[in-house]
């Protein structure tokens, strides 16, 4: 028989067998080797890290704050709407939402619940414990 350790190994290749699984690792490979878009990433986080820098400043700029939330902006529009990382959030979604599902049911079955009741399409944790049915 095997111990729970190994029926977790055993879940994880299922996970990584998975066909969210598989989406998200290719759509993953895809933004990392897509060099435009990680240019506009890094500059991206390069802006952010100047913005940080500026409003700690003692002397702030604040028309460079504002022109730098400005650049800001319009790289994370750049990037939200490259058509290479809509398919990563909607393949990071599915994957996070699989985690979920997967987290419901471990969580809830050490509290108790029957793992054959838990109903994973309604169940989500909300990262607040008491809020979880499996609880109490």
């Amino acid at each position: 028989m095997m111990d729970i350790i190994e029926l977790t190994r055993e879940l994880g290749k299922a996970i990584q067998a998975d066909d969210r699984y598989i989406a998200y690792c290719l759509a993953k490979q895809a933004n990392d080797e897509d060099e435009q878009l990680q240019a506009v990433i890094n500059a991206f986080n390069l802006k952010r890290v100047e913005l940080q820098m500026e409003i700690a400043k003692p002397d702030k700029d604040n028309e460079k704050i504002q022109e730098l939330n400005e650049i800001i902006k319009d790289s994370y529009q750049k990037i939200m709407n490259n058509p290479k990382m809509l398919v990563y959030n909607s393949a990071k979604s599915a994957m996070d939402e699989l985690m979920s599902q997967i987290n419901t049911v471990i969580s809830m079955s050490a509290n108790g619940v029957n793992p054959d009741e838990i109903d994973v399409t309604t169940a989500s944790c909300g990262g607040d414990c008491g809020s979880c049915g499996g609880c109490g």
